[in-house]
Protein backbone atom coordinates (compact mmCIF):
# COMPACT_ATOMS: atom_id res chain seq x y z
CA UNK A 1 0.00 0.00 0.00
CA UNK A 2 1.56 3.43 -0.95
CA UNK A 3 2.60 5.75 1.57
CA UNK A 4 0.76 9.05 2.06
CA UNK A 5 2.88 11.90 2.07
CA UNK A 6 2.75 14.15 5.34
CA UNK A 7 2.37 17.77 4.77
CA UNK A 8 5.71 19.48 5.55
CA UNK A 9 6.56 22.27 7.84
CA UNK A 10 6.83 24.80 5.09
CA UNK A 11 3.91 23.68 3.66
CA UNK A 12 1.68 24.23 6.69
CA UNK A 13 3.14 27.52 7.33
CA UNK A 14 2.19 28.69 3.47
CA UNK A 15 -0.83 27.60 4.46
CA UNK A 16 -1.57 29.90 7.48
CA UNK A 17 0.15 32.86 5.64
CA UNK A 18 -2.42 33.13 3.70
CA UNK A 19 -5.01 36.00 3.30
CA UNK A 20 -8.23 34.01 4.68
CA UNK A 21 -6.49 32.64 7.52
CA UNK A 22 -5.24 36.46 8.49
CA UNK A 23 -8.45 38.01 7.99
CA UNK A 24 -10.07 34.93 10.34
CA UNK A 25 -7.17 35.70 12.83
CA UNK A 26 -7.63 39.39 12.53
CA UNK A 27 -11.45 39.72 12.97
CA UNK A 28 -11.88 36.31 15.49
CA UNK A 29 -8.37 38.30 17.59
CA UNK A 30 -10.79 41.39 17.92
CA UNK A 31 -13.86 40.24 18.90
CA UNK A 32 -12.29 37.57 21.25
CA UNK A 33 -10.65 40.76 23.12
CA UNK A 34 -13.89 42.71 22.85
CA UNK A 35 -15.69 39.75 24.38
CA UNK A 36 -13.50 39.33 26.98
CA UNK A 37 -13.07 42.64 27.83
CA UNK A 38 -16.81 42.93 28.19
CA UNK A 39 -16.58 40.56 30.34
CA UNK A 40 -14.31 41.77 32.68
CA UNK A 41 -16.33 45.14 32.97
CA UNK A 42 -19.35 43.20 33.03
CA UNK A 43 -17.83 41.26 35.93
CA UNK A 44 -16.34 44.30 37.82
CA UNK A 45 -19.36 46.71 37.34
CA UNK A 46 -21.65 43.91 39.05
CA UNK A 47 -19.70 43.02 41.53
CA UNK A 48 -18.64 46.78 42.44
CA UNK A 49 -22.14 47.72 41.96
CA UNK A 50 -23.65 44.64 44.24
CA UNK A 51 -21.24 44.92 47.05
CA UNK A 52 -22.42 48.90 47.31
CA UNK A 53 -25.90 47.75 47.22
CA UNK A 54 -25.60 45.42 49.65
CA UNK A 55 -23.98 47.99 51.87
CA UNK A 56 -26.46 50.16 52.07
CA UNK A 57 -28.72 47.82 52.67
CA UNK A 58 -26.84 46.63 55.81
CA UNK A 59 -27.00 50.44 56.90
CA UNK A 60 -30.26 50.91 56.72
CA UNK A 61 -31.33 47.80 58.35
CA UNK A 62 -29.28 48.70 61.14
CA UNK A 63 -30.52 52.27 61.65
CA UNK A 64 -33.70 50.87 63.74
CA UNK A 65 -30.88 48.67 65.53
CA UNK A 66 -29.03 52.16 66.26
CA UNK A 67 -32.56 53.42 67.79
CA UNK A 68 -33.65 50.48 69.67
CA UNK A 69 -30.31 50.47 71.17
CA UNK A 70 -30.54 53.94 72.09
CA UNK A 71 -33.27 53.42 74.21
CA UNK A 72 -32.17 50.81 75.71
CA UNK A 73 -28.91 52.74 77.26
CA UNK A 74 -31.42 56.04 77.98
CA UNK A 75 -33.81 53.18 79.88
CA UNK A 76 -30.65 51.55 81.97
CA UNK A 77 -28.11 54.10 82.13
CA UNK A 78 -25.38 51.99 80.90
CA UNK A 79 -24.62 48.27 78.68
CA UNK A 80 -24.82 45.83 81.22
CA UNK A 81 -28.01 45.44 80.19
CA UNK A 82 -26.78 43.55 77.37
CA UNK A 83 -23.06 42.87 78.46
CA UNK A 84 -24.89 40.32 81.42
CA UNK A 85 -27.33 38.75 79.82
CA UNK A 86 -25.58 38.43 75.98
CA UNK A 87 -28.83 35.90 75.18
CA UNK A 88 -30.67 39.28 75.50
CA UNK A 89 -28.54 41.08 72.69
CA UNK A 90 -29.13 37.63 70.23
CA UNK A 91 -32.89 38.27 70.85
CA UNK A 92 -32.56 41.88 69.74
CA UNK A 93 -30.87 40.69 66.78
CA UNK A 94 -33.15 37.97 65.84
CA UNK A 95 -36.38 40.45 66.59
CA UNK A 96 -34.37 43.88 64.48
CA UNK A 97 -32.72 41.48 61.64
CA UNK A 98 -34.45 38.33 61.45
CA UNK A 99 -31.06 36.66 62.37
CA UNK A 100 -30.19 33.29 63.64
CA UNK A 101 -28.71 33.13 67.16
CA UNK A 102 -25.04 31.84 67.41
CA UNK A 103 -22.62 32.54 70.29
CA UNK A 104 -20.25 31.76 67.56
CA UNK A 105 -18.87 34.77 65.83
CA UNK A 106 -16.75 34.56 62.27
CA UNK A 107 -18.26 32.81 58.86
CA UNK A 108 -17.47 29.51 60.29
CA UNK A 109 -21.11 30.40 62.95
CA UNK A 110 -23.75 27.73 62.63
CA UNK A 111 -26.96 28.77 61.89
CA UNK A 112 -29.34 27.74 64.87
CA UNK A 113 -33.22 27.65 64.67
CA UNK A 114 -35.55 28.14 66.94
CA UNK A 115 -37.30 24.55 68.06
CA UNK A 116 -39.77 23.06 65.18
CA UNK A 117 -38.92 25.86 63.29
CA UNK A 118 -37.67 25.76 59.42
CA UNK A 119 -33.87 25.71 59.07
CA UNK A 120 -32.70 29.56 58.44
CA UNK A 121 -30.88 30.66 55.59
CA UNK A 122 -26.92 31.05 56.53
CA UNK A 123 -26.17 33.60 58.56
CA UNK A 124 -25.21 37.44 57.14
CA UNK A 125 -25.01 39.87 59.21
CA UNK A 126 -24.72 39.03 63.35
CA UNK A 127 -21.48 37.04 63.00
CA UNK A 128 -20.32 40.78 61.41
CA UNK A 129 -21.80 42.97 64.36
CA UNK A 130 -20.52 44.37 67.02
CA UNK A 131 -21.43 47.08 69.92
CA UNK A 132 -18.60 49.62 71.07
CA UNK A 133 -18.73 51.64 74.16
CA UNK A 134 -17.78 55.23 73.75
CA UNK A 135 -14.43 54.80 73.90
CA UNK A 136 -14.25 52.18 71.10
CA UNK A 137 -13.44 48.95 73.02
CA UNK A 138 -15.79 46.32 72.36
CA UNK A 139 -18.68 44.79 74.51
CA UNK A 140 -20.49 42.08 72.11
CA UNK A 141 -19.16 40.90 68.59
CA UNK A 142 -16.49 39.10 67.26
CA UNK A 143 -13.18 39.79 68.29
CA UNK A 144 -10.54 41.81 66.18
CA UNK A 145 -12.70 43.30 64.23
CA UNK A 146 -12.60 46.39 65.58
CA UNK A 147 -10.26 47.82 63.02
CA UNK A 148 -12.55 46.18 60.12
CA UNK A 149 -15.64 47.84 61.10
CA UNK A 150 -18.29 50.45 60.17
CA UNK A 151 -19.06 52.44 63.16
CA UNK A 152 -22.48 54.11 63.38
CA UNK A 153 -22.49 56.37 66.59
CA UNK A 154 -25.45 55.66 69.42
CA UNK A 155 -26.27 59.19 70.50
CA UNK A 156 -28.02 59.90 74.07
CA UNK A 157 -29.12 63.33 74.99
CA UNK A 158 -26.69 64.70 72.52
CA UNK A 159 -23.55 62.65 73.50
CA UNK A 160 -22.03 59.76 71.98
CA UNK A 161 -22.42 56.64 74.33
CA UNK A 162 -21.43 53.96 71.82
CA UNK A 163 -20.80 52.52 68.48
CA UNK A 164 -22.81 49.65 66.79
CA UNK A 165 -20.12 48.56 64.18
CA UNK A 166 -20.24 46.15 60.85
CA UNK A 167 -17.42 44.70 58.85
CA UNK A 168 -18.73 44.91 55.25
CA UNK A 169 -16.72 41.97 53.99
CA UNK A 170 -18.60 39.76 51.64
CA UNK A 171 -15.87 37.07 51.61
CA UNK A 172 -16.52 36.41 55.40
CA UNK A 173 -19.81 34.82 55.00
CA UNK A 174 -21.31 32.23 52.52
CA UNK A 175 -24.47 34.40 52.04
CA UNK A 176 -27.46 34.05 50.12
CA UNK A 177 -26.23 37.04 47.64
CA UNK A 178 -22.73 35.67 47.13
CA UNK A 179 -24.57 32.79 45.89
CA UNK A 180 -26.54 34.91 43.76
CA UNK A 181 -23.34 36.21 42.27
CA UNK A 182 -21.77 32.72 41.91
CA UNK A 183 -24.62 32.27 39.81
CA UNK A 184 -24.71 35.00 37.74
CA UNK A 185 -21.57 34.48 37.04
CA UNK A 186 -21.59 31.34 35.72
CA UNK A 187 -24.59 32.60 33.35
CA UNK A 188 -22.65 35.23 32.35
CA UNK A 189 -19.75 32.39 31.46
CA UNK A 190 -22.46 30.51 29.44
CA UNK A 191 -23.15 33.44 27.49
CA UNK A 192 -19.78 34.54 26.93
CA UNK A 193 -18.77 31.05 25.67
CA UNK A 194 -21.65 31.58 22.93
CA UNK A 195 -20.59 34.75 22.13
CA UNK A 196 -17.05 33.35 21.62
CA UNK A 197 -18.59 30.56 19.07
CA UNK A 198 -20.55 33.29 17.17
CA UNK A 199 -17.62 35.44 16.97
CA UNK A 200 -15.20 32.08 15.50
CA UNK A 201 -18.20 31.33 13.09
CA UNK A 202 -18.74 34.64 12.06
CA UNK A 203 -15.11 35.40 11.15
CA UNK A 204 -14.48 32.19 9.32
CA UNK A 205 -17.76 33.45 6.93
CA UNK A 206 -16.29 37.07 6.56
CA UNK A 207 -12.89 35.50 6.01
CA UNK A 208 -14.16 32.82 2.88
CA UNK A 209 -16.93 35.68 1.40
CA UNK A 210 -13.85 38.11 1.18
CA UNK A 211 -11.32 35.73 -0.12
CA UNK A 212 -13.46 34.49 -2.68
CA UNK A 213 -13.52 37.89 -3.77
CA UNK A 214 -10.42 38.62 -3.74
CA UNK A 215 -9.54 35.05 -5.47
CA UNK A 216 -11.84 36.23 -8.34
CA UNK A 217 -9.47 39.51 -8.64
CA UNK A 218 -6.18 37.64 -8.35
CA UNK A 219 -7.29 35.10 -11.36
CA UNK A 220 -8.20 37.71 -13.53
CA UNK A 221 -4.83 39.63 -12.93
CA UNK A 222 -2.92 36.29 -13.49
CA UNK A 223 -4.83 35.93 -17.07
CA UNK A 224 -3.76 39.29 -17.75
CA UNK A 225 -0.45 38.82 -17.04
CA UNK A 226 -0.80 36.15 -19.71
CA UNK A 227 -1.45 37.92 -22.15
CA UNK A 228 -5.54 37.53 -21.55
CA UNK A 229 -7.18 41.12 -21.52
CA UNK A 230 -10.98 40.00 -22.82
CA UNK A 231 -11.31 38.91 -18.89
CA UNK A 232 -13.96 40.72 -16.79
CA UNK A 233 -14.61 40.42 -13.53
CA UNK A 234 -18.30 39.91 -12.35
CA UNK A 235 -19.01 43.43 -10.15
CA UNK A 236 -21.69 43.01 -6.90
CA UNK A 237 -22.38 46.03 -4.69
CA UNK A 238 -20.80 49.13 -4.50
CA UNK A 239 -18.58 48.74 -1.95
CA UNK A 240 -14.70 49.37 -1.95
CA UNK A 241 -14.20 45.52 -3.11
CA UNK A 242 -16.79 46.13 -5.73
CA UNK A 243 -14.95 49.45 -6.85
CA UNK A 244 -11.43 47.66 -7.58
CA UNK A 245 -13.24 45.42 -9.50
CA UNK A 246 -14.39 48.09 -11.90
CA UNK A 247 -10.79 49.62 -11.93
CA UNK A 248 -9.63 46.74 -12.98
CA UNK A 249 -11.88 45.91 -15.94
CA UNK A 250 -11.29 49.17 -17.34
CA UNK A 251 -7.60 48.58 -16.75
CA UNK A 252 -7.82 45.02 -18.83
CA UNK A 253 -10.25 47.31 -21.86
CA UNK A 254 -7.62 49.73 -21.83
CA UNK A 255 -4.81 47.05 -22.20
CA UNK A 256 -6.93 45.50 -25.12
CA UNK A 257 -7.93 47.98 -26.77
CA UNK A 258 -3.86 49.05 -26.19
CA UNK A 259 -3.36 45.78 -27.95
CA UNK A 260 -5.87 46.23 -30.42
CA UNK A 261 -4.24 49.87 -31.33
CA UNK A 262 -0.52 48.30 -31.45
CA UNK A 263 -1.55 45.26 -34.07
CA UNK A 264 -3.31 47.74 -35.79
CA UNK A 265 -0.16 50.24 -35.78
CA UNK A 266 1.99 47.88 -36.75
CA UNK A 267 -0.13 46.73 -39.52
CA UNK A 268 -0.54 50.86 -40.82
CA UNK A 269 3.41 51.03 -40.77
CA UNK A 270 4.19 47.77 -42.38
CA UNK A 271 1.75 49.27 -44.95
CA UNK A 272 2.60 53.04 -45.30
CA UNK A 273 6.40 51.03 -45.34
CA UNK A 274 5.88 48.98 -48.51
CA UNK A 275 4.18 51.49 -50.75
CA UNK A 276 7.63 53.46 -51.33
CA UNK A 277 9.48 50.16 -50.93
CA UNK A 278 7.26 48.69 -53.46
CA UNK A 279 7.56 51.54 -55.82
CA UNK A 280 11.45 51.53 -55.06
CA UNK A 281 11.55 47.82 -55.82
CA UNK A 282 9.85 48.04 -59.21
CA UNK A 283 11.34 50.92 -60.82
CA UNK A 284 15.23 49.23 -59.84
CA UNK A 285 13.86 45.76 -61.22
CA UNK A 286 12.95 47.57 -64.23
CA UNK A 287 16.24 49.75 -64.42
CA UNK A 288 18.00 46.41 -63.66
CA UNK A 289 16.33 44.44 -66.34
CA UNK A 290 16.28 46.97 -69.41
CA UNK A 291 13.31 48.06 -69.48
CA UNK A 292 13.54 51.36 -68.25
CA UNK A 293 16.94 53.08 -69.11
CA UNK A 294 18.05 56.12 -66.49
CA UNK A 295 16.90 59.44 -67.00
CA UNK A 296 16.02 62.06 -64.78
CA UNK A 297 12.89 62.09 -64.31
CA UNK A 298 13.33 58.34 -63.04
CA UNK A 299 16.18 59.12 -60.91
CA UNK A 300 13.78 62.02 -59.74
CA UNK A 301 10.95 59.59 -58.84
CA UNK A 302 13.48 57.20 -56.90
CA UNK A 303 14.54 60.20 -55.29
CA UNK A 304 10.83 61.19 -54.35
CA UNK A 305 10.14 57.63 -52.86
CA UNK A 306 13.38 57.92 -50.98
CA UNK A 307 12.46 61.41 -49.48
CA UNK A 308 8.80 59.74 -48.42
CA UNK A 309 10.53 57.05 -47.14
CA UNK A 310 13.31 58.88 -44.87
CA UNK A 311 9.78 61.64 -43.80
CA UNK A 312 7.85 58.58 -42.85
CA UNK A 313 10.85 56.92 -40.91
CA UNK A 314 11.66 60.19 -39.22
CA UNK A 315 8.10 60.58 -38.16
CA UNK A 316 7.94 57.35 -36.33
CA UNK A 317 11.06 58.19 -34.29
CA UNK A 318 9.75 61.74 -33.58
CA UNK A 319 6.87 60.04 -32.08
CA UNK A 320 9.06 57.47 -30.39
CA UNK A 321 11.09 59.95 -28.67
CA UNK A 322 7.67 61.75 -27.74
CA UNK A 323 6.26 58.66 -26.06
CA UNK A 324 9.76 58.12 -23.99
CA UNK A 325 9.56 61.92 -23.25
CA UNK A 326 12.88 62.44 -24.83
CA UNK A 327 11.32 64.51 -27.46
CA UNK A 328 14.80 67.27 -27.61
CA UNK A 329 13.48 71.26 -27.05
CA UNK A 330 15.29 74.38 -27.59
CA UNK A 331 12.46 76.23 -25.69
CA UNK A 332 13.13 80.23 -25.45
CA UNK A 333 10.05 83.11 -24.59
CA UNK A 334 8.91 83.72 -28.20
CA UNK A 335 5.83 85.49 -29.25
CA UNK A 336 3.69 83.51 -30.57
CA UNK A 337 1.70 85.96 -32.69
CA UNK A 338 5.16 87.19 -34.28
CA UNK A 339 6.24 83.29 -35.28
CA UNK A 340 3.03 82.81 -36.79
CA UNK A 341 3.17 85.72 -39.09
CA UNK A 342 6.44 84.92 -39.65
CA UNK A 343 5.82 82.10 -41.33
CA UNK A 344 2.13 82.86 -43.07
CA UNK A 345 5.01 85.56 -45.11
CA UNK A 346 7.00 82.67 -45.77
CA UNK A 347 4.66 80.13 -47.04
CA UNK A 348 2.31 82.56 -48.89
CA UNK A 349 3.74 81.69 -52.08
CA UNK A 350 2.64 78.07 -51.57
CA UNK A 351 -0.67 78.67 -51.34
CA UNK A 352 -3.21 78.41 -54.17
CA UNK A 353 -3.98 81.17 -56.18
CA UNK A 354 -7.13 81.12 -55.55
CA UNK A 355 -6.80 80.51 -51.51
CA UNK A 356 -8.20 82.93 -49.06
CA UNK A 357 -5.91 83.57 -46.47
CA UNK A 358 -7.30 85.80 -42.49
CA UNK A 359 -4.83 86.34 -40.16
CA UNK A 360 -6.00 87.92 -36.71
CA UNK A 361 -2.69 87.79 -34.95
CA UNK A 362 -2.96 89.97 -31.24
CA UNK A 363 0.75 90.76 -30.09
CA UNK A 364 1.84 89.92 -26.65
CA UNK A 365 1.29 86.46 -26.14
CA UNK A 366 4.81 85.27 -25.12
CA UNK A 367 4.98 81.73 -24.32
CA UNK A 368 7.89 79.40 -23.78
CA UNK A 369 8.26 77.05 -26.88
CA UNK A 370 11.15 75.69 -29.20
CA UNK A 371 10.63 77.49 -32.43
CA UNK A 372 12.33 75.06 -34.47
CA UNK A 373 9.29 72.68 -33.07
CA UNK A 374 6.22 75.34 -33.22
CA UNK A 375 7.27 75.80 -37.44
CA UNK A 376 6.74 71.60 -36.88
CA UNK A 377 3.54 72.07 -35.98
CA UNK A 378 2.36 74.72 -38.10
CA UNK A 379 4.18 72.96 -41.27
CA UNK A 380 1.97 69.88 -40.42
CA UNK A 381 -1.66 72.34 -39.65
CA UNK A 382 -0.56 73.72 -43.03
CA UNK A 383 -0.24 70.17 -44.75
CA UNK A 384 -3.31 68.80 -43.71
CA UNK A 385 -5.36 72.14 -44.92
CA UNK A 386 -4.09 72.02 -48.04
CA UNK A 387 -3.89 68.21 -48.52
CA UNK A 388 -7.74 67.91 -47.82
CA UNK A 389 -9.66 71.47 -48.45
CA UNK A 390 -11.46 71.81 -51.87
CA UNK A 391 -10.76 74.79 -54.05
CA UNK A 392 -11.23 77.43 -53.71
CA UNK A 393 -9.56 77.28 -50.19
CA UNK A 394 -9.97 79.51 -46.84
CA UNK A 395 -8.07 79.32 -44.34
CA UNK A 396 -8.01 81.64 -40.74
CA UNK A 397 -5.47 81.71 -38.47
CA UNK A 398 -5.62 83.97 -35.14
CA UNK A 399 -3.60 84.28 -31.94
CA UNK A 400 -5.35 86.02 -28.93
CA UNK A 401 -4.40 86.22 -25.41
CA UNK A 402 -7.32 84.76 -22.92
CA UNK A 403 -6.21 85.25 -19.23
CA UNK A 404 -3.13 83.25 -18.71
CA UNK A 405 -3.15 81.51 -21.86
CA UNK A 406 -2.47 82.32 -25.21
CA UNK A 407 -5.09 80.67 -27.55
CA UNK A 408 -3.78 79.81 -31.67
CA UNK A 409 -6.87 78.91 -33.92
CA UNK A 410 -6.20 77.28 -37.65
CA UNK A 411 -9.57 77.03 -39.17
CA UNK A 412 -10.24 76.10 -42.92
CA UNK A 413 -13.00 75.45 -45.11
CA UNK A 414 -14.86 72.22 -46.62
CA UNK A 415 -14.95 69.36 -46.50
CA UNK A 416 -15.56 68.75 -42.49
CA UNK A 417 -14.77 66.17 -40.19
CA UNK A 418 -17.67 63.83 -38.88
CA UNK A 419 -18.43 64.61 -35.27
CA UNK A 420 -17.54 61.25 -34.33
CA UNK A 421 -13.60 61.40 -36.05
CA UNK A 422 -12.87 64.58 -34.23
CA UNK A 423 -11.61 62.66 -31.26
CA UNK A 424 -9.58 60.69 -32.85
CA UNK A 425 -7.58 62.31 -35.61
CA UNK A 426 -4.44 63.10 -33.89
CA UNK A 427 -4.33 59.25 -33.31
CA UNK A 428 -1.06 58.02 -35.65
CA UNK A 429 -2.10 56.58 -38.91
CA UNK A 430 -5.62 57.39 -38.30
CA UNK A 431 -7.69 58.67 -41.48
CA UNK A 432 -11.58 59.33 -41.95
CA UNK A 433 -11.33 58.16 -45.43
CA UNK A 434 -8.29 56.22 -46.78
CA UNK A 435 -8.33 56.70 -50.38
CA UNK A 436 -8.15 60.66 -50.01
CA UNK A 437 -5.24 60.25 -47.41
CA UNK A 438 -3.50 58.23 -49.90
CA UNK A 439 -4.36 60.29 -52.73
CA UNK A 440 -2.76 63.23 -51.09
CA UNK A 441 0.50 61.24 -50.27
CA UNK A 442 -0.26 61.77 -46.26
CA UNK A 443 0.95 58.91 -44.05
CA UNK A 444 -1.71 59.84 -41.32
CA UNK A 445 1.23 60.96 -38.76
CA UNK A 446 1.19 64.88 -39.37
CA UNK A 447 -1.43 65.55 -36.43
CA UNK A 448 -0.05 62.62 -34.11
CA UNK A 449 3.22 64.67 -34.20
CA UNK A 450 1.57 68.09 -33.43
CA UNK A 451 -0.04 66.67 -30.81
CA UNK A 452 3.10 65.48 -29.25
CA UNK A 453 5.24 68.60 -29.95
CA UNK A 454 1.73 71.02 -28.51
CA UNK A 455 2.14 68.17 -25.45
CA UNK A 456 5.47 68.83 -25.03
CA UNK A 457 5.36 72.19 -24.21
CA UNK A 458 2.69 71.57 -22.25
CA UNK A 459 -0.29 72.91 -24.13
CA UNK A 460 -3.77 71.67 -25.29
CA UNK A 461 -4.65 70.74 -28.54
CA UNK A 462 -8.85 70.55 -29.62
CA UNK A 463 -10.63 70.05 -32.79
CA UNK A 464 -13.94 70.75 -33.82
CA UNK A 465 -16.38 72.25 -36.95
CA UNK A 466 -15.25 75.66 -38.36
CA UNK A 467 -17.86 78.50 -39.33
CA UNK A 468 -15.74 78.13 -42.62
CA UNK A 469 -17.18 74.54 -43.44
CA UNK A 470 -14.03 72.96 -42.21
CA UNK A 471 -11.97 71.70 -39.54
CA UNK A 472 -10.81 74.37 -36.90
CA UNK A 473 -7.64 73.47 -34.58
CA UNK A 474 -7.72 75.20 -31.00
CA UNK A 475 -4.19 75.32 -29.55
CA UNK A 476 -3.53 76.62 -25.99
CA UNK A 477 -0.64 77.64 -24.44
CA UNK A 478 0.75 78.78 -20.72
CA UNK A 479 1.27 82.60 -21.45
CA UNK A 480 4.11 84.19 -19.52
CA UNK A 481 4.95 87.56 -18.47
CA UNK A 482 8.54 87.98 -19.36
CA UNK A 483 9.21 89.98 -23.21
CA UNK A 484 9.90 87.34 -26.05
CA UNK A 485 13.86 86.65 -26.24
CA UNK A 486 15.27 88.95 -29.29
Amino acid sequence: MPRVPMPSLQSWLRHLDSLRVKLFLAIAGANVVLVMAASLVYSWSFERGFVEYLQHSEEARLTPVVARLADGYREHGDWRWLTDDEDRWFRLLHEMLGVTRSRRFGPEAPAIAPPGAAPLPPVTIDPRILLLDASRERLLGPPNRQDQAVLRPIEVGGRTVGFLGYVPRLSMVASLEQVFQQQQNRKFGFIAVGMLLAVLLTAAWISRWLTLRLRALGESAAAVSHGDYTVRIGVRGHDELAELARDFNRMAASLDAAKSARERWIADIAHELRTPLTTLRVEIEALVDGVRRPSADTLASLAQEVLRLSRLVEDLRLLSLADLGALSMRLQHLDLAGLVREYLKDQRAQLPADATLQQALEPGGVIHADPDRMAQVFGNLMQNSLRYTHAPMQLRVAVRVEGEEVVLTWEDSAPGVPEDALPRLTERLFRVEDSRSRAGGGSGLGLAIVHAIVTGHGGTMLADASPLGGLRWTLRFARLDEPADD
